[in-house]
């Protein structure tokens, strides 16, 4: 795993151990215009259906139906989080540009076009090496903790493989249908395998299981995901807790407009509300 110029702790051995896999370059969307059909969910180019199963698949069209939709999942624009290590990023689906922060670090960086600006104190430092190896990181950061944001809106991604492993329990004593997901040539750690628990009852993501390599018999982690809330006609959950300690997504927020001139500041910029 890359080493971080920036200190991710006290967690970094978390977050660095989900380098995220199937997220790629947002494309550029356009928000909904005709009248949402909520059940409608189309695989991404690239998602392996020959390979997944059928009643995974559904599966997975149910999380999207009761997560708001792939209309409102579309025509979400901005979101906000807060992500460990003190780090704050907003990110513009529709155009790509990422703006990141912590402490007196800021970059703004386009995903598509993988170029961009660093900020320390409010000084341009993007031809110093710090700002070279902070810009560097921008993109497998956007991958990693928008992974742990929206991981259930990408169950059909590009070189997503999808599979129903069974009836399952959450550590919480739901009853759950397991998912698995594996990929092929995508992302930054494509060998990742997850376990991917969705409550019978809500249709919802409850529970998810992480393995560094698609072979590993254990995982490296099995966290909750819950503490869901509504932001902008889209369900976003905060809890990311295991069993020994509670761990959160805080200050998690989506909004169709900004103030001019948030993703271009260099200077850390007020959360988002």
């Amino acid at each position: 795993m890359p080493h971080f110029l920036f200190s991710l702790r006290p967690l970094s051995a978390v977050c660095l151990l989900v380098f995220a896999v199937a997220c790629e370059a947002p494309k550029k969307e356009k928000a909904a215009t005709a009248a949402p059909d909520n059940s409608a969910y189309p695989a991404a180019e690239g998602f392996n259906k020959a390979g997944s199963d059928a009643k995974a698949i559904a599966i997975a069209d149910r999380v999207m139906e009761k997560m708001g939709g792939y209309p409102n999942w579309q025509k979400a624009h901005f979101l906000g989080w807060s992500f460990f290590g003190g780090q704050y990023q907003i990110w513009d689906k529709y155009t790509g540009d990422f703006h990141w922060q912590k402490d007196d670090l800021v970059a703004n960086y386009n995903l598509n076009k993988k170029t961009g600006h660093a900020y320390k104190a409010g000084q341009d430092i993007s031809n110093t090496e710090e700002g070279k190896q902070l810009l560097d990181k921008m993109y497998p950061t956007w991958v990693n903790n928008s992974w742990w944001l929206v991981m259930p809106f990408k169950l059909k991604d590009s070189g997503v493989t999808l599979k129903y492993k069974g009836p399952a329990k959450t550590r919480q004593g739901a009853d759950a249908d397991m998912l698995e997901m594996t990929f092929q040539n995508v992302g930054v750690t494509p060998d990742n395998r997850y376990e991917v628990l969705v409550n019978k009852s809500t249709g919802l993501v409850d529970e998810w299981a992480y393995f560094p390599k698609a072979t590993d018999a254990n995982p490296a982690f099995r966290r909750r995901w819950s503490d869901y809330s509504r932001h902008d006609d889209i369900m976003l959950a905060a809890d990311r807790s295991d069993s020994t300690k509670t761990t959160r997504l805080d200050d998690i927020a989506a909004v169709q407009t900004l103030p001019a001139g948030v993703m271009t500041s260099p200077t850390p910029v007020t959360k988002i509300k």
